[in-house]
């Protein structure tokens, strides 16, 4: 019992131990994990037919929904099988996995009593997850219950959480990271195309999703947006924008440039500018044959550089 042990000190649980190792062997650092929570906030906004990328924009059904649509896209992303009882078998115990908008306060039922449970937490706006492992006995839950004769860890109970990540980033939502003027200006326009035009306009130096794009233009083509030929590439080079992409030689231009990577399906904008001397030691890449920068808002527009598409990830 964890009231005959000394203060700080829980007694060892082999159950949750082998369950802590099968999921750090399956995801060292929580990029599996992290995935399965971006994909249910984005299933949940559905931001290409609706325009939402906010969570205070889902209505309080599709909110309640969010934990049953997180623990099944955690089955689908790790294969777990099934559990008698609970929610999942992993490594043979069984697991109930729970989901909440406030960190450790999570709605454990009767049959998860005495259970380990897998809980999750996240926040969107914040860009952050956790996920911990605790066993939900008896002397670690709150006595009252709700009408479901649900339960929540008392605060006693919250420091035996055996955190595998805590506060951990989130793929950024960059609609939520720009300011609400440039939200406005951004959707304000009734084409597709230009508020794609408007977002990689106005959203330079954040990694931009397919999922943002797809929000912004609300199409079924929605990349064709991005790209040359009459897309935001093609539109926003004579103001002298570049659009970086997961192509192998984007992505070195843009950590030279001192940029964010652009990871699978994303994109990230910047303006260049040919180098000048007093650009100094300011970073630069060769691009048509020529030294470009980062442009300072001092700098002349100019038509950007072309960048050839080399080696896809």
């Amino acid at each position: 019992m964890i009231n005959d042990l000394l203060p700080g000190v829980v007694a060892p649980d082999p159950e949750l131990e082998a369950v802590l190792a099968h999921l750090m062997a399956a995801d060292q650092d929580g990029t599996r994990i992290a995935r399965a929570i971006r994909r249910t906030f984005d299933m949940l906004l559905d931001g290409q037919h609706t325009g939402r990328f906010r969570w205070e924009q889902l209505h309080k059904t599709e909110k309640t929904h969010c934990g049953t649509l997180i623990e099944i896209n955690l089955q689908r992303e790790f294969g777990f099988a099934d559990g008698a009882v609970l929610d999942y078998s992993i490594g043979g115990v069984e697991v109930d996995c729970k989901y909440s908008q406030k960190l450790g306060e999570w709605m454990i039922p009767p049959e998860a009593v005495g259970r380990i449970l897998l809980g999750l937490w996240a926040n969107d706006k914040d860009g952050r997850w956790s996920a911990g492992l605790v066993r939900a006995s008896e002397e670690r839950l709150n006595p009252g219950a709700n009408r479901d004769a649900k339960r929540t860890l008392s605060k006693q109970g919250r420091t035996t959480i055996r955190w595998l990540f805590k506060g951990a980033p989130l793929q950024e939502n960059v609609l939520l990271r720009i300011p609400d003027e440039d939200i406005g200006v951004i959707f304000r326009s009734t084409s597709g195309q230009q508020r794609v035009n408007e977002l990689f306009r106005r959203a330079q130096g954040h990694p931009i999703s397919r999922t943002v794009v797809a929000t912004v233009a609300m199409q079924e083509d929605y990349m064709k947006r991005v790209r040359g030929n009459g897309g935001a590439r093609s539109a926003l080079r004579p103001e002298g924008i570049v659009i970086f992409g997961q192509y192998k030689n984007h992505v070195q231009a843009a950590v030279v440039l001192g940029l964010p990577a652009p990871g699978p399906g994303e994109s990230v904008s910047v303006r260049l500018t040919r180098r000048r001397t007093h650009h100094g030691a300011q970073p630069y890449v060769e691009l048509d044959a020529e030294q470009w920068v980062v442009a300072r808002h001092d700098d002349p527009v100019e038509l950007a550089p072309l960048l050839p598409n080399i080696g896809p990830l």
